[in-house]
């Protein structure tokens, strides 16, 4: 059954143009048909009242919980347009929380405030359209474009950086301090992965070196890799 994210109240619910025209000219659907639709982080089983112009009612109230157990956010080095692409729906499908794009220096991708602001409009698109596929209940947040000196800022309690330098400490290492509910932030390195320098002031801003062994990921696999790994801790939890 197709998911939707929907804004305005119980009483009447409010569709994205886009989801309208999913709904009659890709879905093809008609009256009484049947949807679910997010409101407010809640789920509902709808059914389809009129086509023209389309309304819609609520029949049931679904209790489903798809969160994580953790609240991971995922800080990661700009990279190159189909890569970050990707990049946000594997996350979103994943569970991931949050997702900050960090200016690094080895970040080949620069932009500016600007075009940023077209971007992130496009970036929230994909993660909406992956929470649908992937039956979440609540959209990932896609933070402004951060540095280094402003994530340290942060006060999660469980503070990572994906290292291609540390060998010895393992991902399971810290998953074993991690409780239900804990605040997570890992970093990931751009296409030319995160430098000495960068990684030496994130440690001594309070986060830990990982290590997710002796292959060199390319940075959408690493970011995918680290939040599968999440995903199935927490499911197992």
């Amino acid at each position: 059954m197709q998911r939707y994210f929907a804004k305005g109240t119980s009483e009447k619910i409010k569709l994205l143009d886009s989801d309208i025209y999913h709904i009659k000219k890709v879905m093809r659907m008609n009256i009484k048909d049947k949807i679910e639709v997010v409101l407010d982080g809640k789920l509902y089983l709808c059914e389809i009242e009129e086509m023209d112009p389309l309304q819609i009612r609520i029949i049931e109230n679904i209790c489903e919980d798809s969160k994580l157990k953790l609240d991971v956010t995922v800080a990661i080095g700009l990279v190159k347009e189909q890569k970050m692409d990707l990049i946000l729906q594997k996350l979103t499908e994943l569970g991931v929380n949050t997702i900050i794009p960090l200016a690094m220096e080895r970040s080949i991708v620069k932009i500016d405030k600007e075009r940023f602001a077209k971007k992130k409009v496009r970036w929230e698109s994909i993660c909406k359209e992956a929470s649908e596929q992937a039956k979440r209940t609540c959209i990932p947040k896609i933070e402004d474009i951060t540095t280094l000196k402003e994530l340290v800022k942060r006060e999660e309690k469980i503070k990572l950086v994906l290292s291609t330098k540390e060998k010895n400490k393992m991902l399971n290492y810290y998953l074993q301090k991690v409780k239900d509910c804990d605040r997570i932030i890992v970093v990931v390195g751009p296409e030319g992965g995160i430098s000495e320098k960068e990684e030496e002031f994130l440690i001594d801003n309070g986060f830990a070196s990982v290590s997710l062994g002796n292959l060199i990921f390319r940075v959408e696999t690493a970011a995918i890799y680290i939040a599968s790994i999440f995903n199935y801790y927490s499911s197992m939890r």
